[in-house]
């Protein structure tokens, strides 16, 4: 089996991989969330302003590749804030979740950075804490989104986000 490689994705990529993140949605978090959260979402990862930011790096947009089959993808906010993190259903448990998450840590760490943050759905919750992020307040809701924000402390640093 092809390993698993994390690359920077591209503005073309761009389409590719917010369809990936809209179909996991779709089937893993949709259940969890009013009508109003479903279209805030979906206007989030549709929303021009979020391409542009990640055409400006502002942003920064990873997928996780078995030889060219987009499997995974990870949103990083400049900083430290992972903003979307979405595996297809079909490769769910295999790693992929957590090789994305070691490569952002590892991006953070290499800037000075000493932690990540992330807003996680109730789907995610209990993958985040099997990663070693700790809830950092009670459960959130924003436009219909539900969430609770974490934290994970990278080894070695002192200088949080």
């Amino acid at each position: 089996m092809e390993q698993i490689s994390i690359r920077t994705l591209s503005p073309e990529d761009w389409d590719i991989a917010t369809a990936l993140v809209w179909r996991v949605f779709l089937r893993c978090n949709a259940a969890d969330y009013e009508q109003e959260g479903i279209e805030s979402f979906l206007n989030f990862i549709s929303d021009e302003h979020l391409r542009q930011f990640c055409r400006l790096q502002e942003f920064e947009m990873y997928g996780a590749y078995r030889g060219q089959r987009l499997l995974g993808v990870a949103l990083l906010r400049t900083g430290c804030h992972i903003s979307l993190l979405f595996v297809d259903t079909d490769y769910h448990r295999q790693g992929i979740g957590k090789k994305l998450i070691m490569h952002l840590a590892a991006q953070v760490k290499m800037r000075g950075g000493g932690c990540l943050t992330v807003n996680a759905t109730p789907f995610a919750t209990e993958f985040y804490h099997r990663l070693g992020f700790t809830d950092t307040d009670r459960e959130q809701h924003k436009e219909g989104i539900r969430f609770i924000p974490m934290v994970l402390l990278l080894p070695g640093k002192i200088q949080l986000c």
